[in-house]
């Protein structure tokens, strides 16, 4: 055997694409048409199959993820200035989105279960200026939609999901785009559906969606005015193209993240310390994360655990980690150790392992050793 000197490095993810020639056939159409952004074929064609898939009445693509996410927060009308509660667990974009278009970010603790938003912790931080609920799907697991819609529905709040983590999960049937008022899915190269570079919103309000379309495209509404200063928030039919053919291809690329998924559980299930993702079995998910807590009882760290895998250059990735709270902008303001303690402590003790739908059983198997021999040793 060779020595892990000749082994080639694993990333902590790959991209999925479809193959080249299905890709070229797709995009060859666009040197005839030479229509290559605003609300083209492709464009279209996307939404619609995005509808169908993800079982939404409506779907609208944008540049990126967090260009939806402050799009749906301009376009719902939400009181000026007010509070939004959220989870300090989530990538950055998640908190930016809340700040950025002029809202206040209030951060309520997180299940240990699953590492999604607390239900029991929401109500408490209501105040007459909180004027939305943005939880956050984690890892691919739901979060207790029924527990958050009846609390947003007693104080009329609006609900925004951040479900960038959530593309094609369902449960008990029911697709997560389907709940809260708006749910934003992220079509970032790294994610389970990819556009290259990408994001969208999926809604039932019909009108929603011209506010929507007209946000992303400067105000302008269908008849030339600009009715409002919008911004420019398009995706261009190159990304739309790259999605219509991952889209073809995304029950395989689940099928083949659920094997690398239970491969891992197969090796490491039994460790001692070592907390693994639970998946409800009413739940169908999508595998986009291996998440390891290493709890107390491991002997070891997450830090010691990343470094010896990126000795042998395999590259893990702590997420998330720092929580946004943490984060020097917003850390003068909160505690995350005092006010949201079961979100710090996963934030302390979670590593996310190589998981892509190309990653052989050998490499989770060498991934596997180290992680064994850190808790072992």
């Amino acid at each position: 055997m060779s020595d892990n000197t000749s082994l080639r490095p694993i990333a902590v993810t790959r991209s999925s694409m479809a193959p080249l020639d299905e890709y070229v056939a797709e995009i060859a159409p666009l040197w005839e048409s030479r229509w290559l952004t605003n609300r083209g074929e492709k464009h279209r064609q996307l939404e619609a199959d995005l509808q169908a898939y993800l079982q939404s009445p409506h779907a609208s693509l944008f540049t990126n993820g967090h260009a939806a996410l402050e799009c749906a927060l301009e376009a719902l009308n939400l009181p000026a200035g007010g509070e939004i509660i959220t989870t300090p667990f989530t990538f950055a974009s998640t908190t930016h989105a809340i700040t950025r278009k002029g809202f206040t970010p209030v951060f309520a603790d997180i299940k240990p279960t699953d590492y999604t938003l607390d239900p029991e912790k929401i109500e408490e931080l209501i105040t007459p200026n909180t004027v939305a609920i943005m939880p956050v799907h984690v890892y691919g697991s739901l979060c207790d939609t029924d527990a958050i819609e009846a609390i947003a529905k007693k104080h009329n709040l609006k609900v925004i999901y951040d479900a960038a983590h959530a593309f094609g999960v369902k449960r008990q049937g029911v697709s997560a785009a389907t709940f809260g008022d708006v749910s934003m899915f992220s079509f970032h190269a790294t994610k389970v559906f990819n556009t290259i570079e990408g994001g969208g919103l999926t809604f039932t309000d019909d009108e929603l969606a011209t506010r929507l379309d007209e946000w992303k495209n400067f105000g302008i509404a269908s008849d030339g005015q600009t009715v409002f200063a919008g911004g420019n928030g398009k995706m261009n039919e190159f990304c739309a193209a790259m999605g219509i053919c991952n889209l073809r291809h995304i029950e395989e690329e689940i099928a083949k993240r659920k094997h690398a998924f239970e491969h891992y559980v197969e090796r490491l299930g039994n460790l001692d310390g070592v907390k693994l993702l639970e998946i409800p079995d009413d739940v169908e998910h999508n595998y986009a994360y291996f998440p390891v807590v290493f709890e107390d009882a491991s002997h070891t760290t997450r830090d010691e655990v990343a470094a010896a895998l990126a000795a042998q250059d395999i590259f893990a990735r702590k997420y998330f980690y720092p929580l946004t709270s943490d984060f020097a902008c917003y850390s003068a303001d909160f505690s995350a150790q005092e006010e949201t303690p079961i979100a710090h402590d996963i934030a302390e003790r979670v590593l996310t392992l190589p998981l892509y739908a190309e990653l052989s059983d050998a490499d989770i198997d060498r991934i596997c050793n180290v992680v064994i021999s850190c808790v072992n040793n």
